[in-house]
């Protein structure tokens, strides 16, 4: 199950196999998100931070401004967590999943847990539909989960430049907004534009009133993007918001696309990799 409605996690709170995660976090305040939390969570909910728990350390360029974590790293995650392989985990943050429930997601996913969704309008729908939010921090909890990430679902560099050289068959899709794949404007990295060969797919075109667009709707949308070709590829500004393009073609019944996890901000981080510009 990719999404969760409100509905559908209220009436599972009590279920001793479910694991809530909150994973509010903002760009413009990296610490808001554990502020918003400890006012108020869905009851049983952990926090996870963006930047200290699903980024790894910046100690290399190239890997972008959200650097995936390593095994280690997440394994310990989710032992702190009490997340075992046979838990339903539900993960939102305020919204629409873009920020940063869907890199939860996609990270559970890349470390061969498949039972995971992301809750259907976040925060703000469960609120809106009346249902209970809490300050109460859940009771400790701990478990063993080795992790051993499936790198078959993510594409460096090196592998994204022979897949684009001349290839029909592979599309590149960057979830930032249009204005950042133009190269009109560039808030967050050295350089304005886009991969070349990219195709614009804002992310929040996934979402209509707050929610996910339906399979059906999202089949739609993607495929004059994607017909035809062999390779799917996502990326965005850090590999963030990149995971909500692949939460929503997953949702849509569009299965085997793969991450660029640099993305743009490890891509213009080498001076010698092309850019281009406008639509």
């Amino acid at each position: 199950m990719t999404l969760i409605s409100a509905q559908a996690l209220f009436m599972r709170l009590n279920d001793p196999l479910l694991k809530v995660i909150d994973a509010r976090f903002a760009l413009s305040d990296p610490g808001q998100g554990l502020q918003d939390y400890m006012k108020g969570h869905i009851p049983g909910a952990w926090h996870v931070d963006l930047d200290a728990d699903l980024s790894g350390p910046k100690t290399d360029p190239l890997a972008g401004r959200h650097p995936l974590p390593d095994e280690a790293q997440f394994g310990a995650l989710l032992e702190r967590l009490g997340i075992a392989p046979e838990h339903h985990v539900v993960v939102y943050d305020q919204s629409d999943g873009a920020m940063a429930a869907s890199r939860f997601w996609f990270l559970l996913r890349l470390a061969g847990h498949r039972n995971v969704s992301v809750l259907d309008g976040g925060l703000n729908h469960w609120s809106a539909q009346g249902f209970p939010v809490t300050d109460t921090l859940p009771e400790p909890s701990a478990s063993h989960y080795p992790v051993h990430f499936e790198r078959s679902q993510l594409v460096d560099a090196p592998r994204l430049k022979r897949l684009l050289a001349g290839n029909p068959d592979t599309a590149l899709l960057d979830a930032r907004a249009p204005e950042r794949f133009r190269g009109d404007v560039e808030p967050l990295d050295k350089k304005a534009g886009h991969i070349p060969g990219a195709l614009n797919r804002p992310y929040s075109g996934n979402i209509e009133n707050g929610l996910f667009k339906s399979p059906e709707r999202l089949r739609a949308e993607f495929a004059p993007l994607i017909e035809g070709r062999k390779n799917i590829v996502v990326s965005c500004g850090s590999g963030v918001t990149a995971c909500h393009n692949l939460l929503a073609l997953r949702h849509a019944g569009i299965e085997g696309a793969l991450l660029f996890a640099p993305s743009w901000s490890g891509w213009v981080a080498d001076d010698e990799n092309p850019v281009a510009v406008g639509a």
